[in-house]
C-alpha cells in the first residue's frame, strides 16, 4: 500500500480504520496513511480536544489566541506538514476533511500554518512540491498572497483580519 519515493521500508505501527501509522525504517519517523480512498470533500473522521493548553506545543493545534488542543483520537498527531496538503483540520467543526483526492497509502498532510499563528517549533520544510514554502513558523509569518491559497481555521481567518 505505501509508495514511498526513495524505497525506504516501512512497517505498519497501527491500524485505525480509515488510516494506519507507519514508521520508516531508515528515518525512524512516523506518519498516517490512507487505508482506503478519499474525495476531496470527504470527511475522514471527527476529533476532539484531549487536552487544553494556553501555549503551543509541537502536538497541539491552535482554536483560540490562547487555546491549544493535543488531538483526540491521538494517531491524528501523525498527520504531518505538506506545503501542498491532502487533509484540512477543521477547528470549528472538529472534522478532518480530505482537501484532494486520496488513494489508499497515500500520506495524510495537512499545513501548519492553517491552525497555527505562531508556532512553538518552526521548521525548515523539505516537502519538496512546487508550494514549498521552506521556512514554516506559523501564518503570522506569511504574506496574504501566500495565505489565500491554502483553506484556513475561522481563527487564522479572524487573525489575518486582525493585523
Amino acid at each position: 500500500m505505501i509508495q514511498p519515493t526513495t524505497n525506504p521500508t516501512y512497517t505498519v505501527i497501527s491500524n485505525h480504520g480509515f488510516a494506519e501509522i507507519v514508521q520508516n525504517s531508515f528515518t525512524q519517523q512516523r506518519s498516517l496513511h490512507a487505508f482506503s480512498s478519499f474525495y476531496a470533500g470527504d470527511v475522514l473522521c471527527t476529533f476532539s480536544a484531549g487536552e487544553t493548553l494556553s501555549q503551543p506545543t509541537y502536538l497541539t493545534v491552535q482554536v483560540e489566541e490562547e487555546k491549544h488542543i493535543t488531538l483526540q483520537p491521538e494517531f491524528l498527531q501523525y498527520i504531518n506538514h505538506s506545503c501542498n496538503p491532502n487533509v484540512f483540520f477543521d477547528t470549528t467543526t472538529f472534522q478532518l476533511i480530505a482537501l484532494t483526492k486520496i488513494e489508499t497509502g497515500d500520506e495524510f498532510t495537512f499545513f501548519y500554518p492553517s491552525t497555527e499563528w505562531n508556532m512553538a517549533q518552526p521548521f525548515n520544510c523539505f516537502c519538496n512540491t512546487a508550494r514549498c514554502l521552506h521556512q514554516i513558523q506559523g501564518a503570522v509569518y506569511l504574506s496574504d498572497d501566500i495565505l489565500k491559497q491554502y483553506r484556513l481555521t475561522d481563527f487564522i481567518q479572524s487573525q489575518i483580519l486582525k493585523r
